[in-house]
């Protein structure tokens, strides 16, 4: 009996204490051992960061400025997040008409260098994984903060290149607005990237001055070694021989965002157009002159096509009420202005093309609405985030904005808005209204 009581002592007395579990952690991915990759350490993560500071930088600023090319202060389908309050406060300006080719810009750049940057974003995770799985997930106050910057960090990054992803390719499956879920994760990234600079900016600066670039880009597979350990435990413990050098680890991640970058490019550049392999959803494309993207075509519309025959006719309400009704004919033989201008959709796909048609300010004179604050287009398609569009006073008076008649030197297909449809310098697509039926003009709100 006694034996029995004293193997069991000592059975108890090799076990580990509840504290010393807690400390150690759960093993696996939270045991700074099990990530033996001699790559990790602070140089690598640091290089790496300074890109997605940069790249990131770039992306966050076209991203807020394609919010603001909607003019969300005039309301209606144009103010997709009317909730934002003070997170709005930069978009109280009218957007740009000129250069004309400006949103094609700045929202190409937004989406191509987004997509581009996601092998950057991965091999950034990868590097600071031991990080991620630290263990005690807690150990201080400052600590803890810095952890949940980094969980919001981490978690806006990928909720935006997830989500960002899917709109491009228009498979997107959840059951929230696209823009606000977007705009709102953005401010989330924005401040907990803030947060995080300012806390990592002297380990960064420190990693980057530790190590010759120029030095590490000579070294091969066989000489390179584990960086020193390191406050953060990112150099694994127990690390294994390297398998690639740092500049060959560099090389695959530069080379897939190169690569991500060649095959999408086409899709914002006219002449490069068949390389791009990874456009967008297989965009439908028109024939002839009107052969170019097509974001919603007319059967997606629902419209009958009577809708746009003959009976068809433009309706101009002015400032004080008064109402015009034209025919396609009339508006034909009132003064033709031809404008090379560029449709550019917040997919990031943009194509620029010959457009002939009435200019707006024009049509205002007609129902003497020229001083007009805004105008508010309306299509025959019913429904629809973008059936209805509000466009500016600046928008209004710009010399290139047209109600487009032709394209190309030929009629407009269907497809691409016949009877008549709006084209706006610098404008996004989707307010590029299709199938007009009624212009109204209204004073200054």
């Amino acid at each position: 009996m006694d034996d029995r009581r004293k193997a069991r002592a000592d059975d108890a007395g090799s076990r580990p204490s509840l504290r010393d579990s807690l400390r150690r952690g759960p093993g696996g991915p939270c045991d700074p051992a099990s990530w033996r990759s001699p790559l990790r350490g602070p140089w690598l993560t640091s290089v790496l960061a300074v890109v997605l500071l940069v790249g990131l930088l770039v992306v966050g600023l076209t991203g807020f400025a394609s919010y603001a090319a909607y003019d969300p202060g005039l309301g209606g389908s144009n103010d997709q997040t009317p909730e934002r309050g003070l997170l709005g406060f930069y978009t109280t300006f009218d957007w740009f008409t000129s250069p004309s080719w400006l949103y094609r810009v700045t929202q190409g750049t937004h989406v191509l260098l987004g997509l581009a940057l996601v092998p950057v974003v991965l091999a950034k995770l990868w590097s600071v994984a031991p990080k991620l799985f630290e263990w005690p997930p807690v150990r201080s106050v400052a600590q803890a903060l810095e952890r949940i910057s980094i969980f919001l960090l981490v978690g806006s990054i990928l909720f935006l290149l997830v989500t960002g992803t899917m709109n491009i390719q228009y498979d997107y499956a959840w059951g929230f607005s696209f823009y606000t879920g977007h705009f709102y994760a953005a401010w989330v990234f924005i401040a907990a990237f803030a947060v995080h600079v300012s806390i990592k900016m002297p380990t960064l600066l420190r990693a980057l001055r530790s190590r010759s670039f120029a030095a590490e880009m000579r070294t091969a597979t066989s000489q390179t070694l584990p960086e020193p350990p390191d406050p953060d435990h990112l150099v694994s413990p127990d690390p294994a021989p390297a398998t690639i050098s740092r500049r060959g680890a560099l090389a695959v991640v530069g080379g897939s965002s190169l690569g991500i970058l060649a095959l999408t490019i086409g899709q914002s550049i006219d002449p490069l157009r068949r390389t791009a392999l990874l456009a967008p959803r297989g965009q439908s494309q028109g024939t002839g002159p009107n052969a170019f993207q097509i974001n919603t075509t007319f059967a997606d519309s629902g419209l009958d096509e009577n809708a746009t025959g003959a009976s068809w006719q433009l309706r101009l309400v002015g400032l004080d009420g008064k109402e015009v009704l034209l025919r396609r004919e009339e508006l034909l033989a009132l003064p033709q202005r031809t404008e090379q201008l560029p449709i550019a959709c917040v997919e990031g796909w943009s194509t620029s093309q010959s457009w002939t048609g009435v200019q707006l300010r024009e049509l205002a004179g007609l129902v003497g609405s020229v001083g007009a604050g805004s105008v508010f287009v309306e299509s025959l398609q019913r429904g629809g985030t973008f059936s209805t569009t509000s466009l500016t006073d600046s928008q209004l008076r710009a010399p290139k904005t047209l109600l487009a008649l032709r394209v190309n030197g030929a009629e407009l297909s269907l497809d691409h808005g016949f009877p008549a449809r709006m084209i706006i310098p610098a404008c996004p697509g989707v307010r590029n209204t299709k199938w007009v039926e009624t212009i109204t003009f209204r004073s200054a709100s």
